[in-house]
Formats: structure tokens, sequence, C-alpha cells
């Protein structure tokens, strides 16, 4: 298959030229690597990708070779430089309309959006094509929604954010979910169940991998939290748990690069929780991870802790499985799908520093179950998670999309 790859605000580019959290907040971020990821493996299985990114700055080539098969293509929308995502709106049409010209000489087989505003500019071009209209396929990655619904105030999207999200999901041949509990708000939205595939998150299993995994056993239990260091994700949650585990440290990655960990608001308030709950001394902030930090640093833990309120995908419980490593998550969202209750891990409710406490002491107070956790994760990882496996379930929901646009 020819696919158009739309990703408006994150290019796979900047996943490979620099540090990259895959869900942390490093200078790739979680949707950069994503793209990355999966434009590379579908061009690795014989199809044809061009990912097409806002142009973002004026040094940027016009087209990029990002692996066999896959070139990026950079859209002039907008000033060549950086401008915050929920700023973009302005500039999509022009994203569209560069589609648009593209298109009608060179049409795809199928046209991939990624998040909300891609999926406009992916839209407003397949419909150009009148007849020929290229079918589309929309991930969200996150919903207005529940966006709203948990950030409140806090929510810098559009104002037209959840109104424009009805109409692509309306619009779209196929979309995407991440994980089943997606699939409640987009049938709330009013999208078809028929028309929802669910594809899991891939992870890189070349990189997160149990090889040089440390066996602990002398001095305090090592936790690690690996967030962007944003209210929602409940690294607070976790210091507050600190204070019921006195034989435990708790290493916080993600945020800054550490030498600007003092002049950023969210630390400064996360070490005043650690100073309120006294375990100041056990609780260190590593700040921004390069993307080849993440695993040693995994690795390095007797639990990964994830206590997020909202999280659509559950990247970092899913790299610490990868990994071999249990964790204690918060059941919601993605991690109701990659984390096994019990089997590769714990579920605890949100903002219940006692009960993450509790679920963790029970763990490392049992070695062995811990380590058949570890097995057992690793396992589940390889065989629901490879990058080759999402990839080919992505071209099931392209196949599915461009059979919907055929009359009957």
């Amino acid at each position: 298959m020819k696919i158009a790859m739309i990703s408006e605000h994150a290019g796979p580019l900047a996943a490979k030229r620099g540090p990259a959290e895959q869900s942390s907040g490093g200078a790739g971020g979680g949707l950069n690597v994503f793209v990355a990821e999966l434009a590379t493996e579908l061009g690795r299985q014989g199809h044809y990708v061009t990912v097409y990114t806002r142009r973002d700055a004026p040094v940027l080539p016009e087209r990029v070779r990002l692996a066999p098969g896959v070139t990026v293509e950079h859209v002039p929308a907008g000033p060549a430089e950086h401008i915050a995502r929920d700023d973009l709106l302005p500039w999509t049409h022009d994203f569209g309309t560069y589609l648009e010209r593209r298109w009608a000489t060179d049409p795809p087989d199928v046209a991939h959006a990624h998040f909300w505003m891609s999926g406009l500019a992916a839209i407003q071009a397949a419909q150009a094509a009148g007849a020929s209209r290229v079918p589309v396929v929309q991930t969200y990655h996150s919903l207005g929604t529940a966006e709203r619904r948990h950030h409140g105030g806090n929510d810098t999207s559009p104002a037209s954010r959840v109104r424009l999200e009805r109409a692509i999901g309306r619009a779209a041949d196929t979309v995407i979910a991440a994980c089943s509990d997606e699939i409640i708000e987009l049938t709330a939205m009013g999208i078809p169940r028929d028309r929802v595939h669910v594809v899991p998150r891939g992870v890189d299993l070349s990189l997160f991998t149990s090889d040089g995994r440390l066996s602990g056993g002398h001095g305090r239990h090592r936790l690690v939290v690996v967030s962007r260091l944003v209210e929602h994700k409940g690294v607070d949650t976790a210091i507050r748990a600190l204070a019921h585990l006195p034989d435990a440290e708790l290493a916080v990655a993600g945020g800054p690069p550490h030498g600007d960990l003092d002049g950023d608001p969210e630390v400064r308030r996360l070490r005043e929780v650690a100073r309120d709950a006294g375990v100041e001394g056990r609780v260190e902030f590593l700040g921004r991870q390069g993307r080849d930090e993440v695993p040693p640093l995994l690795r390095s833990a007797s639990l990964v802790v994830a206590l997020p309120w909202y999280e659509p995908f559950g990247m970092v419980p899913l790299e610490a499985m990868a990994c071999g490593v249990p964790v204690v998550a918060t059941a919601v969202g993605g991690h109701l799908d990659t984390v096994v209750d019990g089997v590769t891990g714990t579920l605890v409710r949100p903002r219940d520093p006692e009960g993450a406490a509790a679920a963790v002491r029970a763990l490392l107070d049992d070695p062995a179950r811990r380590a058949a956790m570890g097995f057992a994760g690793s396992d589940r990882a390889r065989e629901r998670h490879s990058w080759a496996r999402v990839a080919a379930g992505t071209a099931d929901a392209y196949r599915h999309a461009a059979l919907s646009g055929v009359p009957a």
C-alpha cells in the first residue's frame, strides 16, 4: 500500500535525531516516537509511507528519507518555527490545502491521521478528491472530552476541539483506538462501533529488554517513576506513598533537563510534597532522560510505579514489562489493557497513596512473586506489543477503511 501518514505537530525525525522519552516528555515525545516506529515498521513490511509533518524550522529540507520505504515531507503551514500544539489550529487549513495539491496528482491508497488536527487536514484533502476520495483512518491519541474531564480549567485545547473531534470521527472511514477504554469515549461521541478497530501500542523490543536486569537485594528498594511532570500524572501520589515505605527510595525521571530542574514549577511543587511527607531525602529527581537511558533506568528498579489519574496509553508500564520489571499502576485508561492485574503487576485506585503503598509493600515483601511478574510481563510485551504485530494490525485497519469506500 501507498500510505500517507499525517502528523501535523509531531514529526518522526525528532524521535531519531534527539533525546526522546517515549512517555515522559523528552525532545521527541511519545507521539513522535510512535509515528517513527510505526512508519518504519510499515516500510519494513513492504509498504510505502510518506509522513507529512509541519515545517517548524527554516533549515529543514523538503523531503527526508527516514527508513527504507519511508519519507518525511515537511509541509509549509504557518511560520517555520516552533508553535505550541494547541496553537496550531489556525494553520491546519493551510496544511490540508497542501495535501490537496499533493494528492491531486499522486493520491495515496489510504491516509492515516494522528491527533485531531491532523484529522481535519486529512479529511479536507480527502474530500477534495471527489469521487476518487482517499480513505481516512483516524487515531486520536487523546480525546478532548477526556482531557476536559480530567484537566478542567487547565486544559489548553481550542474551545472547538470536542465538536471537531466528533465531526472527524463521523467523517473518517476507520478510527483506531489504543485500548478498550477508549471505545467507550468514541461510541459516546456517536462514532459507530463497527468503524472502530483496537490496535495496541507497540514497544521497541530491541531496546526495552530484560538483558542486564539487576537482581537487587541490598540497600533500599528502588522505585522508579518515568513521567511527564504534570499534575495528572500522579507523581505526588507516588511521593506520598513513599512515607509508608521506609525501606524504599524513589527515582523520578522526566521533566526538564537536570540542570533546569530548580526552575521548574512542578518540580518545586513535588519537592514541597516530599518535604511535607518527610521523604525529601529518599526522592531523587533525574530530569529528562534520553531514550537510550530509559531502559537501564527501568531495569534498575525493584518496581516501576505509574499512578496517573488519566492515561490514554500506558506506555511506561509496557516498557517496564518489556524490561522484565513488575508494575504498580492505576486502574485507568490504557493501563487496564496493558497491565494484567496480579500477573504482570498490580492495579490500584488513582489518588490513593495508602493503597499504592500497600500494593508496593506486598510485592517488595515477596521477591518470588516479583520475579514471576517480571517474566510474565516480558512474555506479554513480546507476544502482544511488538511493532511488527502493531503494524500488521494497523495495515488491517487500512484495508478495512479502503473497503468501506467501495460501493456494494
